[in-house]
């Protein structure tokens, strides 16, 4: 049996932890899919580069309305698809090689088989034991099937395979109304294909500020058929003539099935307990503070963890473990206090904070400032009809949550973002500074002014 100092069981943002600061240790990484993690192979990267071919699709389409006459002659899935993984496969393939020549790489799925010491089931046959002084979890999570979908032996894709496939559907069935069925919706939607989806909540988008979902709900149902409020009873057909049957008695017929229902920690796939390490009702490891978990020696980071399954939240934790790794005198902890997240579809999305119903459910006092898109030159300039920032302002001045809507929102909140980090009040951020005319950013500053003219 192998003795390690270190073992890091993930290669997402736990690939991140051992630099220079661990040179001379014995150090294993395992590994049981494709090194980069879920962001690099089946998450954040992939999905974004597809979302910004099909909003140039998009784009093309809508030129008219400006006084372009502009058309989608034809979209090749196959370059598409193809421009995307051979920019983002060879990244993971020099990750692992990196690994395997500073240390051991063991290809496989580990599992505790007691304090501090697992097996790794090989992928290539065969089972690696070892132990270690430390060990970090870092092995991410999975899409959720649920069990009309998993045990009705129809064919179906998920986030993790939908983006490899080799045509286009047709008509794309769509199950879930979160960020991963809307950023699924617009891909497909916008490179041509007929999406619907299907959602068990009344609306999409249903953790997300009230007028953030109303909003984009309406967009959807421009851009697809949408049946919210309704579940699917049953899943029936084959490849290629899929039906979902939904408990008001619809019947929906696809040629594909895309299963975007949320996802789940990868606790379950590693015997916790006989590690010693506490799991929650939830199915994440429970840490501290510190990203330690209830087992010695033993730490977790990530998706797996954190009740914030983004990669940067998972890099961030990934930066602290590493700390304190390194500097176990002068432990740093996890900040989750303000943590931005984006959903890139059309209209792009981009939010931090609380939600106006968290703050009425808190009984705070605060005041919403609220500007459209359609109300800056910018706005105009794009005829942009549905956009607008909101921000949610304490009575102090100091902003409880921002949220945008529109072209850009992941990159305008982020001076939101900046703004609530550094305690920096509404009036001050709108006043303290130019705002180039006739810029975008000029949505944010008069959401700001509005919030602030109420004092």
């Amino acid at each position: 049996m192998a003795h390690h100092d270190l073992v890091i069981v993930g290669t997402g943002s736990g690939n991140m932890i051992v630099d220079d600061r661990f040179a001379g240790l014995d150090v294993a990484h395992v590994e049981a899919t494709r090194f980069g993690g879920t962001c690099l192979n089946v998450g954040c990267i992939p999905t974004k580069m597809l979302a910004y071919t099909a909003e140039v699709a998009e784009t093309v389409r809508a030129a008219s309305s400006l006084g372009v006459d502009a058309r989608v002659e034809r979209v090749r899935w196959r370059d598409i698809r193809d421009r995307v993984f051979a920019r983002l496969d060879p990244i993971g393939d020099e990750g692992r090689a990196y690994r395997r020549a500073h240390g051991t790489v063991h290809e496989g799925a580990a599992r505790f088989t007691g304090p501090r010491a697992m097996t790794v089931d090989l992928a290539g046959g065969g089972t690696a034991e070892l132990t270690a002084d430390r060990i970090v979890l870092a092995v991410g999570g999975r899409p959720v099937v649920p069990p009309p979908v998993a045990d009705s032996g129809v064919p179906f894709d998920t986030s993790d395979t939908i983006m490899r496939i080799d045509e286009l559907p047709e008509h794309l069935a769509i199950i879930g109304g979160g960020y991963i069925a809307a950023e699924f919706a617009h891909v497909f939607g916008g490179l041509g294909c007929r999406v619907t989806i299907v959602e068990n909540a009344g609306t999409l988008l249903g953790g997300m500020d009230e007028s953030v979902v109303e909003r984009f709900t309406e967009a959807a149902r421009e851009r697809f058929t949408v049946h919210t409020g309704h579940a699917v009873e049953k899943v029936t057909g084959a490849a290629g003539d899929v039906r979902l049957h939904l408990d008001d008695g619809t019947e929906i017929r696809a040629d594909r099935l895309l299963v975007a229902a949320g996802r789940t920690p990868n606790s379950d796939r590693i015997d916790a307990g006989a590690g010693g390490v506490d799991v929650d009702d939830a199915g994440r490891v429970v840490v501290d503070g510190f990203g330690r978990t209830s087992a010695e020696g033993v730490w977790a980071l990530g998706d797996v963890c954190t009740s914030h399954p983004l990669k940067h939240v998972a890099n961030h934790e990934a930066e602290v473990v590493g700390h304190n790794l390194a500097h176990p005198g002068d432990l740093r902890a996890v900040d989750h206090d303000l943590v931005p997240a984006a959903v890139f579809t059309t209209p792009q999305i981009g939010t931090v904070g609380r939600t106006e119903q968290q703050c009425r459910e808190e009984g705070l006092s605060y005041r919403v400032g609220m500007t459209d898109y359609a109300d800056v030159a910018y706005g105009w300039a794009m005829e942009d009809e549905r956009g607008f920032c909101k921000v949610l302002v304490a009575p102090d001045g100091t902003l409880l949550g921002a949220h945008v809507l529109g072209p850009q929102a992941s990159t305008l909140v982020q001076q939101l973002v900046q703004a609530m980090a550094l305690g920096v009040t509404a009036a001050r951020l709108a006043e303290v500074q130019y705002w180039i005319h006739p810029a975008l950013t000029e949505v944010i500053e008069n959401a700001l002014r509005d919030a602030a003219e109420e004092d």
